[in-house]
Formats: C-alpha cells, sequence, structure tokens
C-alpha cells in the first residue's frame, strides 16, 4: 500500500492523545475507524474507558506535535504509520502485551510481518560478546530471519551491524525516542543506515527525545514482534532481561548464550538459562528450535491470503500456493530487476500486508529473491 499522498490525521490525533493505549484501542475496536472513533466525542470517549487528559487531548490537539508528525509523514515514501484499525498492522505484535496504537516506520514496513527474531544484551559488553552478537545476527538474517534490537550501544548495535551489508539482510531497530530521532546521537548514522536498508520503529511521534520511561516500554515492542528473543550478553540487572520477561508474557521463546563464570555480563544469561531459557551456542540450535513456528507461519500467512474467494488465473505460476490470482497479479509485477514494496504495491493495488505475506511464501517456494527489501524474480 502506498501512502505518500495520505496523512491520517484523525489517526495521528488518537495516537498523539497519550495516556493508556487500551482504551484508545477499545475506541478504536467499538467504531472501526479512526474518523468515527473521533466522531464519537467525549461521551463516546469516557464510554471507552479514556480519562480526561486524554478526552482534552482529543478535543484539542497540540497543533505543533500534529504538524510535525503530518510534515514527517508527508515527506517521505519511507515514513508511514500503521494504525490499530489497519490491516498492515503487525500481526505479532497485535498479539503481544499492550500494543500500541500506532507505530511510526521508517523504511519497509513489510518487514514488521516478516519472521523475525530480538537479539538484546549488555550496553556495555566484553569484547567477545559483541562478536558473538555480530556472528548470531549474521547468521540468522543469511537464514532468511529479520533481526530486531533496539539501537542502543553495544549488543544492539553489534547485531544490527552485523546484519547491515549482506546480501540479503533485514534488521529492524524499535527505538525509544522518535523515529527520526537517534539514541545515543553518534547513532545518528545507524539510524539511517537502518532505515535505509530495513527498518526503524517506535510508537513515539516524531521529535520525540529520549526519556527514561521510554525504554522499557520500547522493550515490549521488540519481544512482541520476535519470534525469539536471543540474550547475548546482560548483567543481573540489565535491560535486556526485561526484554526476556516480556517475550515470555507474549508466549515466545527466549534463548541465552553462555559465557563465563569471572564475567558479569554473563550472569544475566545463566540467570535466564536456570529458569529455562534456551541454552544456544550457535545460530543453527534457534533455528532449530523455530523450525515449527516459521512452518506454521508461512501456512498462516498463506490462509489469509485464501480467505477471500479469488479467479483463477490465466497463466498459471508454476510451484505458486493454490490457484490464487493475487498471486499471478504479483508474479506479472515483478521483474529481474529489484523491486521496492511501493511499487509492487503501485502495479498490483494490493496491501503491503497481503504482499509481505506472498513475497514471504514465494521466497520460501524458491520464487522470489530479496535483497535490502527489494524483491525480483528467480527464473
Amino acid at each position: 500500500m502506498s501512502r505518500r499522498d495520505y496523512v491520517p490525521d484523525a489517526l495521528l490525533r488518537l495516537v498523539l492523545a497519550g495516556g493508556a493505549t487500551s482504551a484508545r484501542r477499545r475506541l478504536l475496536e467499538r467504531h472501526g475507524t479512526p474518523e468515527a472513533a473521533l466522531a464519537a466525542g467525549p461521551g463516546g470517549w469516557r464510554a471507552a474507558g479514556m480519562d480526561e487528559e486524554q478526552i482534552h487531548a482529543l478535543s484539542t490537539p497540540a497543533p505543533a506535535p500534529l504538524a510535525a508528525s503530518r510534515d514527517w509523514l508527508a515527506a517521505s515514501t519511507r515514513h508511514h504509520l500503521l494504525g490499530w484499525d489497519s490491516p498492515d498492522y503487525p500481526p505479532l505484535l497485535r498479539e503481544g502485551p499492550n500494543p500500541p496504537v500506532g507505530v511510526f516506520v521508517d523504511g519497509d514496513p513489510a518487514l514488521l510481518w516478516r519472521p523475525s527474531v530480538a537479539v538484546v544484551g549488555s550496553r556495555s559488553p566484553s569484547a567477545g560478546g559483541r562478536d558473538n552478537a555480530a556472528a548470531f545476527a549474521r547468521a540468522l538474517s543469511r537464514a532468511g530471519i529479520v533481526v530486531v534490537s533496539g539501537m542502543a550501544a553495544g549488543i544492539d548495535a553489534a547485531a544490527h551491524e552485523g546484519v547491515l551489508g549482506q546480501p540479503q539482510g533485514a534488521t529492524i531497530a524499535v527505538l525509544g525516542t522518535g523515529p527520526d530521532q537517534a539514541y545515543p546521537r553518534r547513532h545518528a548514522g545507524l539510524r539511517e543506515r537502518i532505515a535505509t536498508e530495513g527498518a526503524v520503529v517506535s510508537e513515539h511521534p516524531p521529535g520525540t527525545g529520549a526519556h527514561p520511561s521510554h525504554f522499557p516500554r520500547r522493550n515490549r515492542i521488540i519481544a512482541a514482534l520476535s519470534l525469539a528473543t536471543l540474550v547475548i550478553e546482560a548483567a543481573e540487572r540489565s535491560g535486556a532481561l526485561i526484554t526476556a520477561r516480556q517475550a515470555i508474557d507474549s508466549g515466545r521463546d527466549v534463548f541465552a548464550v553462555p559465557g563465563s563464570i569471572h564475567n558479569p555480563m554473563a550472569r544475566g544469561c545463566h540467570r535466564l538459562i536456570r529458569e529455562g531459557a534456551g541454552l544456544v551456542e550457535h545460530a543453527g540450535e534457534v533455528l532449530d528450535a523455530l523450525a515449527p513456528q516459521l512452518s506454521g507461519l508461512v501456512r498462516t500467512l498463506r490462509g489469509q491470503l485464501r480467505e477471500a474467494e479469488q479467479t483463477p488465473p490465466d497463466r498459471p505460476v508454476r510451484g505458486m500456493p493454490g490457484e490464487d490470482a493475487n498471486y499471478q497479479k504479483l508474479w506479472d509485477a515483478l521483474g529481474h530487476d529489484p523491486t521496492g514494496m511501493d511499487r509492487l504495491a503501485e502495479r498490483t493495488g494490493l496491501t503491503t500486508a497481503a504482499l509481505s505475506s506472498m513475497l514471504l511464501a514465494m521466497e520460501l517456494d524458491g520464487r522470489v529473491s530479496v535483497e535490502h527489501g527489494r524483491y525480483c524474480r528467480n527464473d
């Protein structure tokens, strides 16, 4: 779905209202669209559980944040806002605890639908821990897994760097700031590279700076977007352990890499292992453990695409699942030159969510290759 001409003011107002996300999600679920939710007025807002501060923010939105968010969304085809009401909202995030009303994305939103693993750990790792983070991330990426992390110093940055520049690598950074802000500031270049080759994600609007309360909340999004969380190095009191706990709360697997008993940055991993996290020494063990989920995910995505009745294509695409006319439409839109998601959406008229599911199935069938978020035929 191309959003270059669409600036969703009603959704922006709901996102910028702040406060409890559950009340705003309930409001959207009751009324169906952001526009209808706003039209419900203060009575409808209170009935959904919104407090007086939220009601005031919806009634009289602050003009500067609204204008800044609108300008950011309109500034680039790389900028998106995925709302709770949208079919493009990432399904794994929707299933997680306390999902946000909307997420801002700088980069390829289709990556949020692909199988991913969170790689997290200490901001002050050992040299070996940094090397392990890059090696695990690189190996997972080569297997077609998107690597998710928080762009923090240390293990997070090493994991992102391990993926960037890989021929088929993709990484997602979930920020505790706005999507346009780098924290720490020295990671401004890293943020831009991730946005160019992968995706930068935040529930906070553009221009939002760092605040201590944002980062534990950021960790729940990292955990929810991922099929599993891998902890490389972590002290006994560590934000990485918060992410691991939230992954468990989301019903996801947690893995940890053991270390020396003399390394204080290994104690958090050892604690997780004692409490039941999977001990892993190489990426293949993570992939083996996730194999049933990966297979199930592909079946689920294919099933979603078959829900509506489709007219069989005139020229079946060899090896494509089912007689789905949309697969043929997508195949015809692809070429031998790499093509981005926005262009495929324009050519086919399909949503990003549908395209992402179909391209994943085609990639796993060996029919499509992906490099830096751009797709081409294998024939």
